[in-house]
């Protein structure tokens, strides 16, 4: 994981809220990844805030975006928010 990379979570009613800051790599998606399967299926919505993203690099969108149409099936309440949403979230 990029040393400085980090989420922050709190729960609203029936939302997740994820606030991912620092450096996006392989080992940061994987901990999002994880992170979305362990708690995801509680939440009717997960927000994921990406605005605090610094660099997300081209390894740690591969590793996301390799397992994001399965964790889409799975949970498909998935909101990306933020200027860099669509860096991580589509091919």
């Amino acid at each position: 994981m990029a040393s400085n990379f980090k989420i922050i979570s709190y729960k609203t009613r029936d939302s997740l809220h994820l606030k991912l800051d620092g450096d996006f790599d392989g080992n940061s998606a994987h901990e999002l990844i994880n992170t979305l399967i362990e708690h995801g299926n509680r939440f009717y919505q997960i927000f994921i805030d990406t605005n605090d993203l610094k660099t997300i690099h081209s390894f740690g969108r591969a590793v996301f975006q390799k397992n994001f149409s399965i964790l889409n099936k799975k949970l498909n309440n998935l909101i990306f928010i933020g200027e860099n949403g669509h860096k991580i979230a589509t091919n």
